[in-house]
């Protein structure tokens, strides 16, 4: 890549082996929506206040293995601790009661701004409803606060769903950028047979 311009070439680039490439769109809402309604029901959500690193990441992994979501299992344990304990930081999970269903992840850290870091159901939840449920408690804690601008980001790992429901919720896409990574699978972070929307490839 040209250090002059450091956006990708016109055309095909090249991937190195064992390593993944995702397109990423950014996008943003500066004003709160219309609220949508979600239908009523047996679940809730409910704050989670300091959870442990340990109960996280089985969430985290119920909910994101199999879109990849892999960021939170590769931090080192103390940085996710801090994290998870910051102030600015809030967890929410939907529950029916029993168990934990979902995870919202608002991060207030940076000021006049709401990041919605994290936003997921595990597979048996999807549908009916939940998303919205957990998405309308995720835009109005977020704008409870004084903020100007919540983000998200969302990529191609992702649930195809994913993406025009943000942009219902009111999001709208502002930019896309490609994250090059090692492909869990291969390092061990992650099970071989997660994500199988994506192919994997041997590193020869």
């Amino acid at each position: 890549m040209d250090t002059k311009n450091p956006h990708l070439p016109m055309g095909y680039s090249p991937v190195p082996p064992g390593k993944l490439a995702n397109v990423v769109t950014c996008l943003e809402m500066l004003e709160p929506p219309p609220t949508r309604p979600a239908p009523a029901g047996s679940l809730t959500v409910e704050r989670w206040h300091s959870p442990s690193v340990e109960d996280y990441r089985d969430l985290f992994r119920r909910v994101g293995e199999d879109w990849m979501w892999v960021s939170r299992l590769l931090m080192a344990k103390e940085e996710l601790a801090a994290i998870l304990g910051d102030p600015g930081v809030e967890v929410y999970t939907l529950t029916d009661g029993r168990e934990r269903l979902g995870l919202l992840e608002l991060d207030f850290r940076k000021e006049g701004e709401c990041e919605l870091a994290f936003f997921g159901l595990v597979p048996e939840a999807i549908g009916g409803g939940s998303g919205r449920l957990l998405m309308n408690t995720a835009i109005g804690r977020a704008w409870e606060k004084p903020i100007s601008r919540f983000w998200v980001h969302t990529c191609n790992f992702d649930s195809p769903a994913a993406l025009p429901f943000y942009q219902r919720s009111g999001f709208k896409p502002y930019a896309v950028m490609v994250e090059v990574s090692d492909d869990p699978r291969l390092t061990g972070e992650m099970r071989r047979d997660a994500a199988s929307h994506v192919p994997l490839i041997e590193v020869p």
